[in-house]
């Protein structure tokens, strides 16, 4: 039977740091360049808010969720259909609030365990492990295996409820610790949040949100808009061996290399998918320009930016604009290409494909 794990006291000692060194410039060069796109942008909270949609999308798809990002969009044009991803939909949805609300806090104050609860409180309201005490640390144990096998055949077994409070305060204290690399120090609180287990439930979603919120609280990104759960869900096998490795083996080093591996190649792809969407986003100001009522032009943009499935009432709900002007500019915007429509749908919702195409 596996046994209980004792999370190690931070910060770690002996680590043999030579092993990923060489790592550790590529990866801060690399997340440095996306920080410097990102700053081109303006209003990126904004713009790039399809890109946090789909940080939700692929985090709660780890656990198991089906939703596309796609169809978590068509749902907010159209909350009141039907659909069976309902619960999958409402637990991304809760993700992003969850994220919206850290970010607000953070600037008023630092990153602390009783914004960690408030969090995952806000990512289990009414969606799976609703029932398990959200926002608050788990009273009994759990253990991490396949389903069916039960303890006996756990892969893991978290510390014993009250030894979390010990172990939280201990890793509450190092994320304010000065380390010698800050994504080191990244790899190492996102692992032992993990090893900790503090919730009944949602401790993995809640990890992955509060690793771009580190790097926002550390000034290390001017916007917390940088996600690795593309990179983790493409190499889930490898990323749950890597954290086993540290119960099993007490290897932190191969934990933090394939971390680090995963900074720098994850910062490339969301480099050149912001990129693509400055881009896309100065090709259809051009073209935006000339709907019919030009004022508005910047706020029919913007909208369609961070919504990019939408309605007629959301439009003009986001954008101020008045019905019959709302109904030309949408006319324009069909007639240019620029969006497209669901033709067979009694309730028509509009598409901006070419901004979903590289989001996704």
């Amino acid at each position: 039977m596996t046994k209980k794990f004792k999370p190690h006291k931070l910060p770690l000692e002996n680590l043999d740091w030579l092993y990923f060194l060489e790592n550790i410039g590529s990866a801060n060069r690399a997340l440095a360049k996306f920080d410097g796109i990102l700053k081109s942008i303006p209003n990126a909270r904004v713009l790039l808010s399809p890109l946090s949609t789909n940080e939700a999308v692929l985090s709660s798809k780890i656990e198991g969720t089906q939703a596309t990002l796609e169809e978590v969009l068509e749902f907010e044009a159209n909350p009141k259909k039907i659909t069976e991803k309902y619960e999958d939909i409402q637990e991304i949805i809760n993700y992003r609030k969850a994220m919206d609300m850290a970010v607000d806090k953070l600037n008023e104050r630092s990153l602390t365990g009783g914004l960690i609860k408030e969090i995952h409180k806000i990512l289990l309201t009414g969606v799976r492990g609703n029932g398990n005490d959200p926002g608050n640390f788990r009273t009994g144990e759990v253990f991490i295996g396949k389903k069916g096998l039960g303890i006996e055949g756990a892969s893991y077994i978290p510390p014993k409820p009250q030894e979390i409070e010990n172990y939280f305060s201990d890793f509450e204290k190092y994320i304010h610790y000065s380390e010698k690399d800050i994504l080191v120090q990244l790899a190492i609180v996102h692992a032992q949040f993990e090893i900790i287990h503090p919730f009944w439930d949602g401790n993995g979603r809640t990890g992955r949100i509060l690793m771009p919120l580190f790097l926002y609280y550390k000034k290390v990104l001017n916007t917390p808009m940088f996600y690795l759960s593309e990179y983790f869900e493409k190499n889930r096998e490898e990323y749950y061996e890597n954290l086993q490795g540290i119960s099993n083996n007490n290897d932190w080093e191969s934990w933090i290399k394939f971390f680090l591996v995963a900074v720098e190649k994850q910062s490339e792809i969301n480099a050149q998918k912001v990129e693509l969407i400055l881009n896309l986003y100065n090709k259809t100001k051009k073209r935006v320009i000339n709907i019919p009522t030009p004022k508005n032009s910047i706020e029919v943009l913007d909208f369609i930016f961070s919504m990019p499935i939408f309605d007629s009432g959301d439009f003009r709900k986001h954008t101020k604009i008045k019905e019959n002007a709302s109904f030309r500019i949408l006319k324009f915007l069909l007639d240019e290409e620029i969006i497209f429509d669901n033709k067979k749908s009694q309730n028509k919702t509009y598409f901006f494909n070419n901004l979903i195409k590289i989001v996704m």
